[in-house]
Protein backbone atom coordinates (compact mmCIF):
# COMPACT_ATOMS: atom_id res chain seq x y z
CA UNK A 1 0.00 0.00 0.00
CA UNK A 2 1.55 3.57 -0.82
CA UNK A 3 1.54 5.63 1.50
CA UNK A 4 -0.05 9.27 1.69
CA UNK A 5 3.69 11.29 0.98
CA UNK A 6 3.92 8.29 -2.55
CA UNK A 7 0.66 9.58 -3.36
CA UNK A 8 1.51 13.31 -3.44
CA UNK A 9 4.52 12.57 -4.77
CA UNK A 10 2.91 10.77 -7.52
CA UNK A 11 0.62 13.63 -8.14
CA UNK A 12 2.96 16.18 -7.84
CA UNK A 13 4.91 14.06 -10.68
CA UNK A 14 2.05 13.26 -13.22
CA UNK A 15 -0.42 16.56 -13.21
CA UNK A 16 -2.38 14.96 -15.97
CA UNK A 17 -3.26 12.11 -13.73
CA UNK A 18 -6.94 13.97 -13.09
CA UNK A 19 -7.41 15.00 -16.80
CA UNK A 20 -7.19 11.22 -17.73
CA UNK A 21 -9.28 10.04 -14.87
CA UNK A 22 -11.91 12.83 -15.09
CA UNK A 23 -14.51 10.42 -13.97
CA UNK A 24 -12.39 10.14 -10.45
CA UNK A 25 -12.16 13.32 -9.68
CA UNK A 26 -15.93 13.72 -10.20
CA UNK A 27 -16.73 11.26 -8.13
CA UNK A 28 -14.21 11.65 -5.83
CA UNK A 29 -15.27 12.45 -1.84
CA UNK A 30 -13.47 14.20 0.96
CA UNK A 31 -14.88 15.04 4.76
CA UNK A 32 -16.22 18.46 5.19
CA UNK A 33 -12.91 20.37 7.02
CA UNK A 34 -15.73 21.26 9.87
CA UNK A 35 -17.06 17.30 10.23
CA UNK A 36 -20.66 16.48 8.73
CA UNK A 37 -20.89 15.63 5.34
CA UNK A 38 -18.19 14.26 2.69
CA UNK A 39 -17.77 17.03 -0.26
CA UNK A 40 -15.97 16.74 -3.33
CA UNK A 41 -12.84 18.50 -4.35
CA UNK A 42 -14.30 21.26 -5.70
CA UNK A 43 -16.11 22.24 -2.78
CA UNK A 44 -12.89 21.59 -0.66
CA UNK A 45 -11.07 23.95 -2.64
CA UNK A 46 -14.08 26.37 -2.36
CA UNK A 47 -14.22 26.06 1.18
CA UNK A 48 -10.30 26.28 1.36
CA UNK A 49 -10.71 29.39 -0.42
CA UNK A 50 -13.22 31.09 1.90
CA UNK A 51 -11.45 30.21 4.91
CA UNK A 52 -7.90 32.04 3.34
CA UNK A 53 -9.91 35.07 2.51
CA UNK A 54 -11.55 35.27 5.80
CA UNK A 55 -7.73 35.21 6.93
CA UNK A 56 -6.97 37.84 4.50
CA UNK A 57 -9.65 39.93 5.48
CA UNK A 58 -8.90 39.83 9.32
CA UNK A 59 -5.23 40.29 8.75
CA UNK A 60 -6.30 43.31 6.72
CA UNK A 61 -8.62 44.88 9.43
CA UNK A 62 -5.68 44.29 12.16
CA UNK A 63 -3.28 46.33 9.28
CA UNK A 64 -5.69 48.95 8.87
CA UNK A 65 -6.21 48.97 13.07
CA UNK A 66 -2.23 49.61 13.59
CA UNK A 67 -2.15 52.59 10.62
CA UNK A 68 -5.14 54.57 12.04
CA UNK A 69 -3.23 54.06 15.56
CA UNK A 70 -0.28 55.14 14.33
CA UNK A 71 -1.69 58.10 12.67
CA UNK A 72 -3.34 58.86 15.50
CA UNK A 73 -0.20 58.96 17.85
CA UNK A 74 1.99 60.47 14.97
CA UNK A 75 -0.85 63.62 15.42
CA UNK A 76 -0.27 64.24 19.03
CA UNK A 77 3.15 63.96 18.52
CA UNK A 78 3.63 66.43 15.94
CA UNK A 79 0.73 68.78 18.23
CA UNK A 80 3.18 67.93 20.80
CA UNK A 81 6.41 69.13 18.63
CA UNK A 82 4.32 72.53 17.86
CA UNK A 83 3.70 73.24 21.47
CA UNK A 84 6.96 73.03 22.62
CA UNK A 85 7.67 75.46 19.81
CA UNK A 86 5.69 77.66 21.48
CA UNK A 87 7.06 77.65 24.88
CA UNK A 88 9.07 80.61 25.82
CA UNK A 89 11.40 79.62 28.60
CA UNK A 90 12.08 76.27 30.23
CA UNK A 91 9.75 76.27 33.18
CA UNK A 92 7.05 76.85 30.30
CA UNK A 93 8.18 74.02 28.13
CA UNK A 94 8.96 71.44 30.97
CA UNK A 95 5.44 72.55 32.00
CA UNK A 96 4.33 72.02 28.24
CA UNK A 97 6.00 68.20 28.59
CA UNK A 98 4.00 67.31 31.39
CA UNK A 99 0.60 68.42 30.50
CA UNK A 100 0.91 67.51 26.91
CA UNK A 101 1.91 63.76 28.25
CA UNK A 102 -0.96 63.68 30.97
CA UNK A 103 -3.82 65.01 28.96
CA UNK A 104 -3.14 63.64 25.54
CA UNK A 105 -1.04 60.31 25.56
CA UNK A 106 -2.68 59.59 28.51
CA UNK A 107 0.90 59.07 30.70
CA UNK A 108 -0.16 59.54 34.46
CA UNK A 109 3.19 60.13 35.95
CA UNK A 110 5.59 61.90 34.30
CA UNK A 111 9.37 63.03 35.64
CA UNK A 112 12.35 64.63 34.11
CA UNK A 113 15.68 64.94 35.67
CA UNK A 114 18.63 67.19 34.04
CA UNK A 115 22.33 67.04 34.70
CA UNK A 116 25.68 67.61 32.09
CA UNK A 117 23.71 71.55 32.39
CA UNK A 118 25.48 74.73 33.55
CA UNK A 119 22.03 75.92 35.00
CA UNK A 120 21.35 74.61 38.66
CA UNK A 121 18.34 75.37 40.78
CA UNK A 122 18.23 72.93 43.77
CA UNK A 123 15.01 73.92 44.06
CA UNK A 124 13.44 72.50 41.24
CA UNK A 125 13.19 68.99 40.76
CA UNK A 126 14.26 69.15 37.47
CA UNK A 127 17.67 69.82 38.67
CA UNK A 128 17.86 67.11 41.45
CA UNK A 129 20.87 64.80 42.11
CA UNK A 130 20.66 61.65 40.02
CA UNK A 131 23.25 58.92 41.01
CA UNK A 132 26.06 58.11 38.71
CA UNK A 133 24.81 54.34 37.73
CA UNK A 134 21.75 55.93 37.14
CA UNK A 135 23.34 58.32 34.85
CA UNK A 136 25.57 55.97 33.05
CA UNK A 137 22.55 53.48 32.45
CA UNK A 138 20.24 56.67 30.54
CA UNK A 139 23.89 57.69 28.49
CA UNK A 140 24.48 54.09 27.33
CA UNK A 141 20.80 53.59 26.36
CA UNK A 142 20.06 52.81 22.45
CA UNK A 143 16.49 52.92 22.42
CA UNK A 144 14.35 53.79 25.35
CA UNK A 145 14.01 51.34 27.97
CA UNK A 146 10.45 50.19 29.13
CA UNK A 147 9.70 47.43 31.52
CA UNK A 148 7.84 46.64 34.87
CA UNK A 149 10.67 47.54 36.90
CA UNK A 150 12.17 50.97 38.14
CA UNK A 151 16.11 51.65 37.14
CA UNK A 152 17.90 52.43 40.28
CA UNK A 153 15.73 55.65 42.18
CA UNK A 154 14.25 56.32 39.28
CA UNK A 155 10.71 55.03 41.20
CA UNK A 156 10.98 57.63 43.64
CA UNK A 157 10.98 60.03 41.08
CA UNK A 158 6.70 59.95 41.33
CA UNK A 159 6.44 60.97 45.25
CA UNK A 160 3.24 59.14 46.78
CA UNK A 161 2.45 57.01 43.78
CA UNK A 162 5.45 54.95 43.64
CA UNK A 163 4.33 52.25 46.00
CA UNK A 164 1.61 51.97 42.94
CA UNK A 165 3.46 52.10 39.89
CA UNK A 166 3.76 48.62 37.74
CA UNK A 167 5.48 49.92 34.59
CA UNK A 168 7.84 52.40 33.32
CA UNK A 169 9.59 53.82 30.72
CA UNK A 170 12.84 55.81 30.85
CA UNK A 171 14.38 58.15 27.44
CA UNK A 172 17.50 59.55 27.25
CA UNK A 173 17.32 63.11 26.62
CA UNK A 174 20.69 64.40 24.46
CA UNK A 175 22.35 67.25 22.92
CA UNK A 176 24.24 65.64 19.91
CA UNK A 177 26.18 63.20 22.00
CA UNK A 178 26.24 64.62 25.35
CA UNK A 179 23.35 63.40 27.39
CA UNK A 180 21.99 66.11 29.44
CA UNK A 181 19.02 63.95 31.20
CA UNK A 182 16.14 61.79 31.12
CA UNK A 183 12.30 62.03 30.45
CA UNK A 184 10.76 58.83 32.76
CA UNK A 185 7.31 57.62 32.09
CA UNK A 186 5.25 55.84 34.59
CA UNK A 187 1.84 54.30 35.27
CA UNK A 188 -0.25 51.40 37.29
CA UNK A 189 -0.62 49.27 34.46
CA UNK A 190 1.66 46.52 34.20
CA UNK A 191 0.78 46.70 30.40
CA UNK A 192 2.06 49.87 29.85
CA UNK A 193 5.09 50.02 29.07
CA UNK A 194 6.15 46.31 28.22
CA UNK A 195 9.70 45.40 27.12
CA UNK A 196 8.40 44.04 23.57
CA UNK A 197 6.66 47.44 23.15
CA UNK A 198 7.61 49.46 19.76
CA UNK A 199 9.73 52.66 21.01
CA UNK A 200 9.66 54.46 17.81
CA UNK A 201 7.24 57.56 18.84
CA UNK A 202 9.36 57.04 22.20
CA UNK A 203 12.32 57.97 21.03
CA UNK A 204 11.33 60.83 18.75
CA UNK A 205 9.05 62.17 22.25
CA UNK A 206 12.60 62.30 24.23
CA UNK A 207 14.13 64.47 20.64
CA UNK A 208 11.85 66.64 20.60
CA UNK A 209 11.94 67.35 24.21
CA UNK A 210 15.68 67.57 24.58
CA UNK A 211 15.60 69.98 21.37
CA UNK A 212 13.28 72.08 23.00
CA UNK A 213 15.06 71.88 26.58
CA UNK A 214 18.20 72.54 24.89
CA UNK A 215 17.02 76.02 23.57
CA UNK A 216 16.82 77.42 27.28
CA UNK A 217 19.89 75.38 28.60
CA UNK A 218 24.03 75.71 28.36
CA UNK A 219 25.52 71.91 27.77
CA UNK A 220 28.91 71.77 30.62
CA UNK A 221 31.06 72.03 26.52
CA UNK A 222 29.99 75.06 26.02
CA UNK A 223 30.01 76.33 29.52
CA UNK A 224 33.45 75.38 29.77
CA UNK A 225 34.68 76.29 26.71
Amino acid sequence: MMTPEQVADFLRQNPGFFEQNVDLLVNLQIPHPHGGRAVSIGERQLVAVREKTRLLEEKLRELIGFGEENDAVSAKVHRLACRLLEAAGLDSTLDTAYLDLLDHFAVPHVAVRLWNVAERNPETREFGEVAVEMREFVAQMSVPYCGNHAVYESQGWFGEAAPHLKSFALVALRRGELCIGVLALASEDARRFYPEMGTLYLARIGELLASALSRHLTSVREAAG
